[in-house]
């Protein structure tokens, strides 16, 4: 299973707690934001481009790899690893990165 694949089968479903916890909201979207400045980084944009599929992920595969080498278990609640990875799985979503999600032929 691709890495964007495996995080958006597991961090997705927490996409319902963004009705009831605010915080959580905040701060995914900052990490979406970070996210897609520094898939973005040199471009001459505004608005930083859509992730592709390959930088995103090479980039989660880098962050999972890093958690790994942490001993990083998924907590009660939310830190920063599950804000980024649920992140990740935003961009996945709202992009359309993964096959099952293309429209357009691709």
């Amino acid at each position: 299973m691709s890495p964007l694949a495996e995080i958006s089968r597991a961090y997705a479903p927490r996409f319902a707690e963004f009705a009831f916890e605010p915080g959580f909201t905040a701060a995914v979207d900052q990490h979406v934001a970070e996210l897609r400045e520094r898939l973005a980084a040199g471009g001459p944009e505004l608005v930083p481009r859509p992730p592709t599929h390959e930088d995103l992920a090479d980039y989660a595969l880098g962050f999972l790899d890093a958690l790994a080498e942490l001993d990083w278990r998924e907590p009660v609640g939310h830190d920063y690893a599950v804000c980024r990875l649920t992140a990740i799985s935003w961009l996945v979503r709202q992009h359309g990165l993964l096959p099952e999600q293309r429209t357009d032929g691709d």
